[in-house]
């Protein structure tokens, strides 16, 4: 990983939010992992997901309308 690649957590409020985007997201060929919240972020459910920076209007168009999406943050 180069020093200029960065990173975005999506959050949602429950965990069957988190594992219906990452099914969307496989389906899109989207690169993501699923990992816990950080702690020194803040959320109703104990995964997120990261993405590159680079793959966030991606992510949110994928997600939009079919996913509630509690928040995206930079990592």
């Amino acid at each position: 990983m180069s020093e200029v690649e960065s990173y975005y957590v999506a959050l949602f409020d429950s965990t069957s939010a988190a594992l219906l985007a990452e099914k969307l997201l496989k389906e899109k060929g989207i690169p993501f992992k699923i990992i816990p919240v950080p702690r020194h972020i803040s959320s109703d459910c104990g995964v997120c997901i990261r993405f590159f920076s680079v793959e966030k209007e991606k992510v949110k168009n994928t997600l939009k309308d079919k996913v509630d999406v509690q928040e995206i943050l930079p990592l």
